[in-house]
């Protein structure tokens, strides 16, 4: 049943139904429901890539979970665009259906769910305060409304107040809050203050709360917001009893400070220094007699720290203590780098006594860090950032583009064939371009922009606040400067790259969002020839997701021996006689239904799987050509060889075994070798090919005319026999061209004592014309298609049709 069978079937449906291709994910058929809740107008969906439908990064990534075959049954909520621009909430399910064994789509059916999502967004917002509340435990945390009312509060609140058994159970407010008032010393104070921040809701407050217990909390109160409103308040408690007490020990410290060998200064209630022990001379150059009077300001002010300082003072008024890493010059001038604490001493009516300061000099530890970090963020052969520090820097533009709403770019920067360089003049000499190939790209960026490093010949370019013009000006100039010819001991040479461009916000709003679709952009480069720029596009993940799904259905298709060899009959012009079939891949994939060699065979010799394959085929079509020159027959086939099968040092080998086993003539078998095969290597490819012509198995030039090559290989290589491509014969008789092109090839091959074999004939016309220009064979349509074997027997193989050879070729009456 096709899509528009179903249109019947569908239409009847309340919820809005999709029909989706499973392989390029495009709208096959949609119902009024779709259309309506949409906002489209009839048929408008139909044809469409069903990405176009995602508003959100998140919905993008579900199609590409079904692409990859993640799940042929996927219930989901999520958000769909409709015409006007408005954004409606849905469920929706997406079902793998097989129409029959070769056909098979994608049901998506989506309901608006605008109304049970409130509700559900109203009991995630009490949900989330309770989680806030619940996971604040470092402190003791409770929870009120804005009239004081409390909505929860945690163990250690419980702990902290010593509250009673029973009011934990009967939780009533006022009962809380009387024994909290019974708990304090001051509870008049307390309750004044208390209301007065009930009077202002957006206040924030710090106090310090004396217990009869004799603890001492600091309260920490801070407005609870929702939706931007203030609903309540939430007060934190925190014990500091030891804190204090530890301060005043303080006076006992003082008496040995002198043997401290942290640098220690005591001063007044007025903050001027009244004494220093020795380390504190040590380590600043200044003497007790150019300290005397000195305020903390006047000792610890620059110009590069007076914010910090300001800050300081305030933390120790209010606190009473301060830590932290400042830096300080000593009276020689030279700035040093020192941990200082600072801690007030009180009497026992709460009066400033001192304030002390210990610090330690830490810059020979600041320097090794900086080294440690130097290292750990810097790529050790270029110096550029590495990925850490890259994606330190990512999120920085992340943070800084948020707060304006800006933009800027990534570009991922990969080197075409640079490993040829590193195979041919060593590792070292190609380390030596990656840091030209650096120089060139630091030429390239603003001060603020930043290059890095991933590995090898991956770099990443981070463009602050630039646009998709900004963007291309900077990738063509990278390019260009890249592009220009290098001259390294005397070996010039030139190096191209290929560059792809990921935008944020538009391209991802996350980091490894960003950094993977910048680099589907430049392998989409790659693809298409090189030496290119390209912006991301959606449609990019989905197609890489695709090729992923059909490697990895290969896989499985090879182990389960799922893959079918089609045979198409070779035909002898002369006598007009079958005397050979080329064994044809075909693959039926019971989700993905029939798959083209064309979109499945590059994907194989990209990933390597083609060697595998390649094997499989070899094998079988030993097998059948065994099986079919049994009881005296004798019939040729055709197998073609990849060249990443051909390069396998083992693969004369794993041919002789083959016809071993088979117990095959070699005389039955021809190799169809394309031109790059040839050319490459061509002294160790001529050894491998004589290996083979000795062992008595023949070889044809596949496509022949259709590739860059020298014709020197044909008379000095074992070949038998020419193929001229389909693409010279299918303008046959009419185009004067490809006339001429086919009958030099003929010519040539005839001239160095090749046969010639023309496929892709579909028409009398062109058999005819062919004929006449003395082609030896053809194969196509016209004589037939590619049949399973048991139809190739059964019409061309019947078991009493005898067999004669005829001018050395093997012919089938």
């Amino acid at each position: 049943m096709m899509p528009g069978q179903w249109d019947a079937l569908i239409e009847g449906m309340l919820e809005g139904v999709l029909l989706v291709d499973p392989l390029q994910l495009e709208i096959l058929a949609a119902n009024r429901s779709a259309h309506k809740l949409l906002g489209l107008s009839a048929n408008s969906l139909v044809g469409m890539p069903v990405v176009e439908l995602a508003s959100s990064p998140e919905d993008m990534f579900f199609w590409e979970d079904v692409a990859a075959g993640l799940s042929n049954n996927i219930y989901s909520e999520t958000l769909l665009r409709r015409a006007d621009g408005s954004i409606v909430q849905v469920v929706r399910r997406v079902s793998l259906v097989h129409l029959d064994q070769a056909t098979a789509m994608y049901v998506v059916a989506i309901r608006d769910h605008t109304d049970q999502r409130h509700v559900e967004t109203e009991l995630e917002k009490l949900i989330a305060e309770l989680r806030a509340t619940l996971e604040s435990t470092a402190d003791g945390i409770l929870v009120t409304d804005l009239d004081g009312g409390i909505r929860s509060y945690n163990h250690l609140f419980a702990k902290l107040w010593n509250l009673p058994e029973e009011l934990l159970t009967q939780r009533e407010d006022g009962a809380i809050y009387s024994w909290m008032d019974q708990c304090m010393v001051d509870a008049s104070h307390y309750n004044e203050r208390l209301a007065a921040i009930r009077r202002s809701p957006l206040l924030e407050a710090n106090d310090v709360l004396v217990l009869h217990s004799g603890k001492i909390l600091e309260r920490v109160t801070l407005p609870q917001y929702a939706r931007g409103r203030p609903i309540g308040r939430v007060y934190s408690f925190r014990d500091i009893s030891q804190k204090l007490a530890d301060q005043a020990r303080i006076q006992l410290a003082s008496k040995v400070f002198e043997a401290s060998t942290d640098a220690i200064f005591i001063t007044d209630h007025e903050q001027k220094i009244i004494t220093i022990n020795p380390s504190f001379v040590r380590l600043t150059q200044f003497s007790e007699t150019d300290m005397l009077g000195t305020t903390i300001s006047d000792f610890l002010l620059n110009q590069n720290n007076a914010e910090l300082l300001k800050r300081l003072l305030a933390d120790l008024d209010h606190q009473g203590f301060w830590e932290g890493e400042i830096w300080n010059r000593r009276k020689d001038g030279h700035a040093y780098l020192c941990m200082i604490s600072l801690v007030r001493v009180q009497d026992d009516e709460g009066q400033i006594l001192h304030t002390i300061g210990f610090f330690k000099d830490r810059t020979e530890s600041y320097n090794a860090k900086q080294k440690i970090e130097e290292l750990a963020f810097s790529d050790a052969l270029t110096g550029l950032p590495n990925r850490l520090l890259l994606e330190e820097r990512i999120n920085q533009s992340i943070t800084h583009a948020n707060r304006g709403n800006g933009e800027f770019a990534l570009l991922f920067l990969d080197l075409d064939n640079f490993k040829q360089i590193n195979d041919s003049l060593g590792h070292p000499f190609g380390d030596r371009v990656l840091i030209e190939v650096t120089e060139r790209l630091k030429k390239c960026l603003r001060q603020v922009d930043t290059a890095a490093r991933l590995g090898g010949d991956e770099f990443v370019l981070l463009l602050h606040q630039a646009n998709a013009s900004g963007a291309e000006i900077c990738a063509r100039r990278v390019l260009a400067d890249v592009g220009a010819p290098f001259g390294i001991d005397g070996i010039q040479f030139s190096v191209t790259c290929s560059i792809g461009i990921a935008l944020y916000p538009a391209d991802g709003s996350k980091i490894e969002d960003l950094i993977k679709n910048a680099d589907s952009a430049m392998y989409y480069v790659k693809e298409r020839g090189r030496s290119d720029f390209r912006f991301y596009q959606r449609q990019m993940n989905i197609g890489l997701l695709s090729r992923m799904k059909i490697d990895h259905a290969m896989r499985q298709a090879l182990e389960h021996q799922e893959f079918r060899l089609y045979y198409q009959p070779l035909v002898c012009l002369r006598s007009n006689q079958v005397f050979g079939a080329e064994a044809l891949l075909r693959w039926t994939d019971k989700e993905l239904g029939e798959v083209s060699p064309a979109k499945f065979i590059p994907i194989a010799e990209e990933s390597g799987l083609i060697v595998s394959i390649g094997n499989w085929v070899m094998h079988t079509a030993i097998a059948q050509a065994a099986a079919w020159n049994k009881d005296g027959r004798h019939l040729r086939i055709s197998v073609n060889v990849s060249a990443l099968q051909f390069q396998q040092t083992n693969f004369v080998d794993d041919l002789a075994n083959a016809l071993d086993e088979a117990h095959l003539d070699p005389d039955c078998i021809e190799l169809e070798l394309t031109e790059s095969i040839l050319i490459r290597d061509a002294e160790e490819t001529l050894k491998k090919l004589q290996a083979i012509a000795n062992l008595g198995v023949r070889m044809s030039i596949d496509d022949f005319g259709t590739g860059y090559s020298s014709l020197s290989y044909l008379k000095r290589f074992p070949i038998n026999k020419l193929k001229i491509d389909r693409s010279f014969i299918m303008n046959l008789p009419n185009d004067e061209s490809d006339i001429a092109i086919v009958t030099a090839i003929i010519s040539l091959a005839h001239a160095l004592k090749l046969r010639v074999i023309a496929e892709g004939v579909e028409t009398v016309e062109q058999r005819e014309l062919l004929c006449e220009l003395n082609c030896n064979e053809i194969q196509g349509f016209l004589i037939a298609k590619a049949l399973d074997p048991h139809e190739f027997e059964a019409k061309f193989l019947p078991p009493e049709t005898p067999l004669e050879h005829q001018s050395g070729d093997l012919l089938v009456r």
